[in-house]
């Protein structure tokens, strides 16, 4: 195993693949990447997959391609290799293996017999007698050989023991955790002995992550707030093993803005995964600033930074102790300042997928469909808060009204309304070419021409033009329903008004 230099920062991530790249998991894996970066250690992933029952299918493949996606890199992993691998619990059993074998050895550790059925009796026997449920010694009282007689029965039945751990009694656990400070919890909350080697032979995680943590030489374990609970358990291997811990750290919870309650892959009035972000075309530079600063925040005022400058400026010491508010509405500001400042070709890249999956544009739309979205896109952008946006904005473009509302009516009500209207749509057919620019000088003239102006010229016009009195900036729009469609809407409108 290669040497690490004395207080050199290594840090990972570890996704377990039972489901998508979360909003939670992912802004634990963008902290510990910066955390890694900013004081130029390592950022590891590891795979937690000993949860066989659990992993879902592309499940690691979701969570490296989604992090990748938000612009997350690391220096060792499953893909990209390193030292200290494999980078996957399923390879390392044989490792695991090894310090369970030393537990049971020196007696720390012992063979548990009891099936699943006996531990739901001993649970539901608990709660019918208001304690909290926890696991009893099953040898407790026996004598050697009591124990072995007992042993033995199960055995011969068929029973595959699980391997527990003694819990010390009377014995606190604390550490200095990087966000909540002094943190202490007693060896009797733990809920008894508990498993770290299953039937199946695979390593529970609070076991697992111990033997990992401190083969990889991780120094600094950044996690969220839900893991607290399992940081004695883990103390307690670290102890058994005559190992030091690494520095714990555990983020707020973040919580959903609307309900005040902890955010959960269970509440649907919230996206949750970053694919879905995706899909909905958020960038990515978008979404890394706001997962970033849910739970930690820069000095002053700024809230829009670059991946190198949080780099430059993240301070582990910042992290909130306070829970983390996921706004919605917030979340859209941002991707709203990226989208108007990015690419137009970046854009129109993901709205063009947005209306093809809307089936607002063919799956293989031609040169001058393509082209046709990009200045539709761009037409939209400043209102974008994220691409998919653009098959409601844009609606008007793919389904004509047959009839104008109440306030369209109301607008073209005025005596000047038809003259303008007339006006406008003989120097239409008269424009050589049907430009954005050349719409509004038609426009314009009509103006000099009538005397009509203002709010009395522009409504109608764009009415009687687009068929709605909502849109973006009136010739460009015109333009885009283009010359045949424009005139056709104006004498549809021009019949309405006898």
């Amino acid at each position: 195993m290669a040497k690490k230099s004395d207080n050199k920062i290594r840090v990972r991530y570890a996704p377990s693949p039972t489901g998508h790249l979360h909003i939670g998991n992912a802004r634990t894996a963008i902290f510990n990447y910066l955390f890694a970066r900013s004081h130029k250690g390592t950022f590891v992933i590891r795979i937690e997959d000993t949860d066989t029952k659990r992993n879902v299918k592309g499940g690691t493949k979701s969570q490296l391609e989604n992090l990748k996606w938000l612009g997350v890199d690391w220096d060792e992993g499953p893909d990209v290799g390193g030292d200290y691998g494999p980078y996957r619990q399923s390879e390392r059993k044989e490792i695991y293996q090894k310090y369970i074998d030393e537990l049971l050895e020196k007696g720390l550790a012992y063979k548990s017999y009891l099936t699943e059925e006996q531990l739901q009796a001993m649970r539901e026997d608990q709660e019918a007698h208001g304690q909290m449920p926890h696991y009893e010694y099953e040898f407790e009282g026996m004598s050697d050989e009591e124990k072995a007689i007992k042993i033995k029965e199960a055995e011969d039945a068929g029973v595959q023991p699980v391997v527990r751990f003694h819990v010390p009694v009377g014995k606190n656990y604390e550490w200095d955790d990087i966000v909540k400070g002094q943190v202490s919890i007693g060896s009797d909350t733990i809920g008894g002995d508990w498993v770290i080697q299953k039937r199946d032979g695979m390593p529970t995680y609070n076991f697992a992550v111990v033997i990992d943590d401190h083969l990889m030489e991780i120094s600094h374990v950044l996690r969220g707030d839900d893991h607290v609970a399992n940081t004695p358990k883990q103390l307690m291997i670290y102890d058994a093993l005559g190992w030091e811990a690494p520095k714990f750290g555990h983020m707020t919870l973040i919580i959903n803005t609307e309900t005040g309650k902890k955010l959960s892959k269970r509440d649907e009035s919230i996206l949750q995964f970053i694919e879905q972000y995706r899909e909905l075309g958020y960038l990515p530079e978008a979404m890394f600033n706001f997962i970033t600063l849910l739970g930690w925040s820069p000095v002053g005022e700024d809230e829009l930074f670059t991946r190198k400058q949080f780099i430059k400026i993240f301070d582990e010491h910042r992290l909130s102790k306070s829970p983390a508010k996921f706004d919605q509405k917030k979340l859209e500001w941002v991707n709203n300042q990226y989208v108007k400042h990015a690419d137009v070709s970046e854009i129109t890249d993901l709205a063009l997928a947005n209306l093809i999956e809307a089936k607002r544009v063919a799956e293989n739309p031609s040169t001058d469909e393509i082209q046709w979205v990009r200045h539709l896109t761009e037409l939209y952008m400043p209102q974008m808060s994220y691409t998919q946006q653009i098959v409601d904005l844009a609606d008007v473009f793919f389904n004509q009204p047959e009839h104008l509302t109440d306030d369209e009516q109301k607008e073209l009500a005025d005596d000047d309304a038809k003259t303008a209207i007339e006006d406008l749509k003989g120097k239409l057919e008269a424009l050589p070419r049907f430009t954005a620019a050349q719409i509004m000088d038609a426009i314009q003239s009509v103006r000099a021409d009538t005397g009509v102006k203002g709010r009395k010229l522009y409504m109608p016009a764009r009415i009687a033009a687009t068929r709605t009195m909502h849109g973006p900036a009136i010739a460009e729009t015109i333009e885009l329903f283009g010359k045949e469609q424009a005139l056709a809407n104006i004498d549809k409108t021009l019949n309405e008004m006898k």
